[in-house]
């Protein structure tokens, strides 16, 4: 079975210009801009009867459209960086659809997210880059400055086991609507 995830997908002109910030930095593998997403809730490998329950009940989700910002840029892991992220700006819209997805991931049978929601955007994995050029790079890019964009649906992704980075399939979409 494929890894699951659900997800907001980046408008393609916003994830045009992401790839901008490609270059500049040894030991990133870039992601490819099809792939730029926002984890709602990872899944991971499940059973057939469990991916199938948890897209029924994401299809059960109700809400409006709503509007998010990238936030800035960062890096996770530290002194031993591993990924560099576009930060997403505070949402009470994305907050409830996260928690929505959380709710739909407990009725499929799925265990409580272990980890704090920190919504971003990967844009590259980092392998054996120092921390002293992640952080020249982060500096040197200053942040990310783009309009805001309207979630009117997200996605139920899956993706092959890898090291991350896709490619991902849209196995289900899901419209938000008023």
């Amino acid at each position: 079975m494929p890894r699951l995830f659900s997800a907001i997908e980046i408008p393609r002109p916003l994830a045009e210009r992401l790839t901008l910030l490609r270059a500049g930095l040894t030991g990133a593998r870039w992601i490819d801009p099809e792939n730029y997403h926002l984890t709602l809730r990872f899944i991971g490998d499940v059973d057939g009867m469990t991916a199938r329950d948890f897209a029924e009940a994401l299809g059960a989700i109700e809400m409006p459209p709503f509007e998010i910002r990238l936030n800035g840029l960062g890096s996770f892991g530290g002194n031993k960086p591993r990924a560099i992220f576009a930060g997403v700006a505070p949402s009470e819209g994305l907050n409830a659809l996260r928690r929505a997805n959380d709710r739909a991931a407990r009725e499929a049978g799925l265990p409580a997210e272990g980890r704090n929601f920190m919504p971003h955007v990967t844009l590259a994995r980092l392998r054996n880059a120092r921390a002293d050029a992640v952080a020249a790079y982060l500096e040197h890019q200053g942040g990310v400055f783009a309009d805001p964009f309207i979630v009117n649906r997200f996605v139920l992704y899956s993706s092959r086991d890898s090291v991350g980075g896709g490619p991902y399939v849209v196995e289900a979409a899901y419209p938000l609507e008023d």
